[in-house]
């Protein structure tokens, strides 16, 4: 199977690093020259529970030096860049390929689903773990992580069970959903707990869960998330908030950052659209009131465009 990454940043790397070590034919594909030379140059250098292992892994910038199809496109880039990301690996997707998206938040399956077709798209989430320690270089938390995979309808076809199948065998411990727009939302929540208040806030993890007010926002801005999702008729596991609250700190340090904590302190967007606007949007297809995500939506915006390099701003 020639699996190929839209986005080859910590997570990617990770996770297409470990599908390499496992024997599958693995394209990693970046704009980030550096980490792409150094992957060519030196293999992917995977640092794991102290021991690092290097991984001969094909890597390049663009999806035209793949040469041939894909058989699985797999989407990891900020959620702002799925539209551009998709449009970018058009050379390698043919007839049989599947694109399936690990991205957070939801969104990304209908802006897929417009560029290629419902009938190619699978979605999924994953709780494994990476951070980008230089080009070239990845600390990958995998052990014991799960990734869900399913089909958009719900269906346990040949396909998804192929994917399934083959991170398995690589060590990536993937189960097969035939409820995955549920998980999806059940990640969403977890997001949700602490995404935009940490980026608002600037806090790690340890102040987040510290002060008592803070949990209340939280708990009140799940709660919109639980409400929208039954609302929608979607089957969701998480129906107690405080279970979110919990679960999105499980096994993480007290000084944690946030992917959009991160994004604001690294001068990039975030994706809060795709995570608390998500609800949002949700909310309003079904009537559901969603003052406390729009507004984290709100503030987390107005922190991005108080940086004097915000995309269009005069």
């Amino acid at each position: 199977m020639r699996i190929c990454f839209a986005g080859a940043g910590a997570l990617g790397s990770t996770i297409g690093g470990t599908l390499a070590r496992g024997g599958a034919e693995v394209w990693l594909i970046d704009p980030f020259q550096a980490h792409v030379d150094a992957i060519n140059a030196s293999g992917l250098r995977m640092l794991e529970g102290g021991a690092e292992t290097v991984v001969t892994v094909s890597a390049c910038t663009s999806a035209g030096q793949v040469g041939n199809v894909a058989d699985l496109v797999i989407i990891l880039v900020k959620s702002y860049h799925t539209r551009d990301a998709i449009r970018a690996v058009a050379p390698i997707i043919g007839p049989q390929t599947v694109v399936m998206s690990l991205q957070n938040g939801l969104g990304h399956e209908d802006i897929l689903s417009e560029e290629v077709g419902r009938d190619r798209v699978m979605a999924g989430k994953t709780y494994v773990g990476g951070v980008l320690l230089g080009p070239g270089h990845v600390r990958a938390g995998v052990v014991g992580k799960e990734t869900i995979i399913g089909e958009l309808d719900g269906r346990l076809t040949e396909r998804a069970q192929r994917i399934s199948e083959t991170f398995n065998r690589a060590g990536v411990l993937t189960l097969l959903s035939d409820n995955i727009l549920g998980t999806m939302w059940d990640k969403l929540f977890i997001n949700v707990a602490g995404g935009g208040i940490t980026a608002i806030t600037g806090l790690t993890y340890g102040g987040l869960y510290s002060l008592p007010v803070l949990e209340e926002c939280a708990l009140a801005a799940i709660s919109e998330g639980i409400a929208v999702a039954q609302a929608a008729g979607v089957k969701i596991s998480i129906v107690d908030p405080r279970l979110a609250w919990t679960m999105a700190s499980a096994g993480l340090p007290p000084e944690f950052k946030t992917s959009m904590l991160q994004s604001l302190q690294s001068g990039n967007l975030t994706e809060v659209d795709y995570i608390h606007g998500s609800v949002v949007r949700w909310g309003a297809k079904v009537n559901v009131p969603t003052p406390v995500n729009a507004t984290l939506v709100a503030l987390v915006k107005g922190l991005e465009y108080a940086r004097s390099d915000y995309p269009g701003k005069a």
